[in-house]
């Protein structure tokens, strides 16, 4: 029995905030390919993209990952909890390596300390939304309730 809720009464408010955060990293990912254009694929300069360090190779990784939670969040059906969790976890990845690497020739995606707020911000947002947007017959909710109220 899995712990996290079914049916939960505001899973369509969750389910809106990852298609923002989706759209977010779309949006991101267009004012930085614009703006890293002319640039090496993984330049490591001054681009900015709403106030965060950007490349090429990393605009276009926020778009792929923006379109990939629009993508959940239209099918829906368990499809976005699924899409969510494991981008959510990717992001985590990402920007914990980018910390590590922030100030050394390895920061391929040309992150900064904003980039990476910004980023472990939203993954944390796509995780709690991955969390709360399951959706399940009612003898599902059901059973979930029981587990939970034993608990």
């Amino acid at each position: 029995m899995a712990h996290t809720p079914v049916n939960h009464p505001a899973r369509p408010i969750y389910r809106a905030i990852g298609g923002l955060v989706g759209l977010y990293y779309v949006v991101f990912g267009v004012l930085g390919v614009i703006a890293s254009l002319g640039d090496d694929f993984f330049a490591q300069n001054d681009t900015r993209s709403l106030g965060q360090g950007t490349n090429l190779a990393f605009s276009l990784l926020a778009i792929g990952i923006g379109a990939a939670v629009l993508a959940g969040t239209v099918l829906g059906r368990n499809r976005d909890v699924v899409i969510n969790g494991y981008l959510a976890y990717a992001l985590m990845a990402i920007g914990l390596a980018a910390l590590a690497f922030i100030q050394t020739d390895a920061n391929i995606l040309n992150f900064s300390i904003a980039t990476v707020v910004v980023t472990l911000t939203l993954a944390l947002v796509l995780l709690m939304v991955s969390m709360y947007g399951k959706v399940g017959t009612e003898e599902e909710k059901e059973a979930w309730e029981k587990a939970r109220l034993v608990l």
